[in-house]
């Protein structure tokens, strides 16, 4: 996962953000053992404590719990991977829609050039 970082963001965030798209995806499961800090600071390149911030910012999310002695757990409760699926998809469409806006677009040319897209897409495109 050793990834480049965004300047504008802290890269807690950025690595919280990355394993909640997992878990949201299903590629990280409930109840599923996340990476030790030391192993998550190597494979993503960064220092341990921004590891530690990243799981502590999780924990006091609700998405992972720590268990004393074993480790740092995807909490086993779907009603809050639901509720992560939901927060995430209003942040998307919140950047789409102040990028669209920033271009001057009305709601009603954001909504049309999302159908024609939707439909591209559809079309094997």
């Amino acid at each position: 996962m050793t990834r480049e970082f965004q300047a504008s963001k802290p890269i807690y965030i950025q690595i919280a953000d990355h394993l909640s798209s997992q878990i949201v995806r299903g590629e990280i499961k409930p109840g599923e053992k996340l990476p030790s800090v030391r192993e998550m600071a190597i494979v993503s390149g960064v220092n341990p404590n921004t590891v530690q911030r990243t799981y502590s910012e999780m924990e006091r999310m609700g998405i992972v719990e720590t268990k004393r002695g074993q480790g740092t757990f995807v909490i086993q409760n779907e009603e809050i991977v639901d509720s992560l699926k939901t927060q995430l998809q209003r942040e998307i469409i919140d950047r789409f829609v102040q990028s669209m806006r920033g271009l001057g677009l009305s709601e009603e040319d954001i909504t049309e050039g999302l159908k024609q897209y939707l439909r591209g897409e559809q079309d094997g495109r």
